[in-house]
């Protein structure tokens, strides 16, 4: 059991136990020893579900990189190939398959397709001749992934891309699949919000899934009351702008993979005495961040500006704890000391690794750079100056800063004006392609059809009437202590967030308005429940909301509905899924097109 996945109101262990059952039985099948072949993008979303131990249980021996000419030697009975459903994979399996010594002992071979089978890819596998060489070819629908007691993600790197450049609803299809499975297991939701037009999509399959299942009732009493669809396209400011709590700036400044990060090595390092500095590590700090370490659950969603208080009052409170030992006369005393010891010396250890990567994060966030990139932001989130060319941009190009950076910002003035004037838009792009090269037309092209960055139509600006209703932009922000979601990023309440709280509370026909300006249509659907499974609240008992981004979200709107979830008089719970983490420079990353 994972104790930090049913920490909240709904126990999130119930999926990662119906997860890791479907794998051990797809292990049992292939008898004898095993070897694993990885698809190396899956090795990370797999070891939140499975450790090395529960595969040894069934008999794996070995575990390879997937990658071309010949496996590795291993003396196994079976070789299990786990792989995405891509057709670049299906050419390197072939290979492997194909090189396997003819004359060495016989060998099974199977494949694992995640989360999908996939026609195209057993045609490929067909077509050059190893498709029979398969004893079992099966699925692992492997959609949502519980990374934390509220937070499940698919994982899935191009799902933006797909749905918004591609017209590929393949993410889609998985992300309601996801919803189906987890209804299976949490009761159906009884009802259904959405904005946008992938959340009507996901909505329309979710209910034509639930038709063609008509022959068994789901008799599993509902967890949750709502599901929230969002479109990330409605809301594309808040992935752009810089997060500011401590979550959000550790992956905007080392990046989060499935909830593992690597830190440079030298603060970590144990300070000797009198040794000059020698024998400093070369391998990077991997760390797991989740709620399982507490005061990382303690720290995580506030904004950094309040974070060295809180590690300087756990620091006297541990420090106190120790000197407690001097108190322990009697043997009963000494016991007691001695039984919290463990609990104190990883709190101590947890405390040290804390105050190492806040001064890792100080170092960047002090720096004149990162104020002035902060001032311009906030000046277009605020609605200022955003409708001509601002020179701090000019100035990034110029001294030819990297390229992610110069697009957030040109992207961020461009959404906060929707859109910018073709004569701003055009010299922007001349100044980029003439510095960065001109293979990033691709990428220009793709920033635009996604809507990131695109000429102003209509002559009409509809980001400060949206700014206004919602009030996505506070000036008195305590960022020690919140009062609203707006902290998170020290003054911009993300828009995607204020949409999920304005519906808890008093509902979205306070704001059709701006609603229809927002794009893609909102909706509601019901799902009947059958007699005696209807909730009834208890006065006083909150609902439980979940809220699925479809395209990614970033850890500061996480933080916020985390926020939203402990108000005293909020009303509501959230569990957050989606079908990527993502931070700004993740995202446009995946937009990008890699120069040939």
């Amino acid at each position: 059991m994972a104790a930090h996945l049913s920490y909240g109101r709904v126990n999130l262990n119930v999926l990662r136990e119906a997860v890791r059952r479907e794998l051990r039985e797809f292990l049992d099948k292939c008898a004898g020893s095993k070897a694993i072949v990885w698809d190396e993008y899956l090795t990370g979303p797999f070891g939140l579900i499975a450790q090395y131990s529960l595969l040894k249980e069934h008999e794996v021996e070995k575990m390879f990189t997937l990658k071309g000419s010949r496996l590795p030697a291993a003396d196994v009975k079976n070789i299990i190939f786990f792989v995405r459903p891509r057709l670049e994979l299906m050419d390197i399996i072939a290979e492997n398959v194909l090189s396997e010594d003819r004359r060495g002992p016989a060998r099974d071979f199977h494949i694992l397709f995640v989360p999908r089978r996939s026609l195209l890819c057993e045609q490929r596998l067909k077509d050059l001749g190893v498709l029979g060489s398969f004893m079992h070819r099966e699925e692992y629908s492997l959609d949502l992934i519980p990374f934390d007691g509220d937070l499940l993600s698919m994982e899935s790197e191009g799902a933006f891309k797909e749905c918004y450049l591609e017209s590929d609803q393949t993410s889609l299809y998985h992300a309601a699949k996801g919803l189906m499975t987890l209804q299976a297991l949490y009761g159906t939701i009884p009802q259904i919000f959405g904005k946008g037009e992938c959340a009507r999509q996901v909505a329309n399959m979710m209910i034509r899934m639930k038709r063609e299942f008509t022959g068994s009732q789901n008799s599993i009493f509902p967890v949750f009351d709502n599901l929230l669809l969002l479109d990330r396209n409605v809301d594309l400011l808040s992935p752009l702008a810089t997060q500011l709590t401590y979550e959000g700036l550790i992956d905007e400044i080392y990046g989060i993979q499935n909830s593992y990060v690597k830190l440079p090595p030298e603060k970590f390092a144990p300070k000797k005495q009198g040794d000059g500095g020698k024998d400093l590590p070369t391998e990077a700090k991997k760390l797991q961040l989740n709620s399982a370490e507490e005061l990382y659950a303690e720290i995580r969603d506030k904004n950094f500006n309040a974070v060295g208080s809180v590690l300087s009052k756990k620091a006297k409170v541990i420090s106190a704890a120790f000197e407690e030992r001097h108190n322990a006369k009697t043997v009963g005393e000494i016991k007691q000391f001695v039984s919290q010891l463990p609990h104190m010396q990883a709190a101590r250890g947890s405390l040290a690794n804390h105050t190492s990567i806040a001064e890792l994060i100080k170092d960047v966030t002090t720096s004149e750079d990162f104020f002035d990139k902060l001032t311009v932001e906030q000046e277009f989130m605020s609605g200022i100056d955003t409708d001509k060319v601002n020179s701090y941009i000019e100035d990034c190009i110029a001294q030819k800063h990297p390229l992610i950076k110069v697009l957030r910002l040109v992207c961020l003035q461009s959404v906060c004006n929707s859109g910018l004037k073709q004569k701003v838009l055009d010299y922007y792009k001349r100044e980029i392609l003439q510095t960065y090269g001109y293979e990033h037309i691709l990428t220009l092209h793709n920033l635009e059809k996604a809507g990131l960055l695109k000429p102003q139509t209509g002559g009409r600006n509809n980001y400060p009437t949206i700014r206004k209703t919602l009030r996505l932009w506070m000036d008195d922000v305590n960022e020690q202590n919140p009062t609203d979601i707006s902290y998170v990023y020290s003054g911009y309440a993300p828009l995607s967030v204020r949409l999920a709280q304005l519906l808890s509370r008093p509902g979205w026909r306070s704001i059709e308005e701006v609603l229809r300006i927002l794009p893609g249509p909102h909706f509601e659907e019901r799902q009947p429940l059958p007699t005696g499974l209807q909730k009834k609240r208890q006065p006083g008992e909150n609902r439980v909301t979940l809220i699925f981004f479809l395209g990614g979200v970033t850890f500061a709107e996480i933080a916020a509905l985390r926020f939203l979830s402990q108000l005293e008089d909020g009303g509501t719970e959230y569990v957050i899924a989606t079908t990527k983490l993502i931070n700004g420079a993740s995202w446009l990353e995946s937009l990008m097109e890699k120069p040939f």
